[in-house]
């Protein structure tokens, strides 16, 4: 099953701060998100963020954390930041 990647604006503004090289680290991750957006591989460090409902997930990107829910066959991408913020 393949996925539909779409993202907040405060996800495009965040986006928009971060460096070009970055940047293509975040593309990169999330189009592998596409492929299945739950289970942990290389190069997608996914965590299910405990005591959230809806169930939303994490995915790491270096120092960086994409934050995100699974509605049917759509991940929606609510934010990223740098790691040592609370989600």
């Amino acid at each position: 099953m393949s996925y539909q990647v779409l993202v907040s604006r405060t996800f495009q503004k965040q986006f928009a701060g971060l460096e070009s090289s970055l940047q293509e680290r975040v593309k990169t991750a999330l189009k592998n998100l596409k492929e299945d957006p739950f289970r942990s591989r290389p190069k997608a460090d996914i965590k299910q963020i405990k005591g959230t409902h809806p169930p939303k997930y994490r995915v790491r990107i270096g120092k960086y954390r994409a934050v995100y829910t699974v509605e049917g066959d759509k991940v929606k991408v609510i934010e990223i930041f740098a790691r040592g913020r609370e989600y």
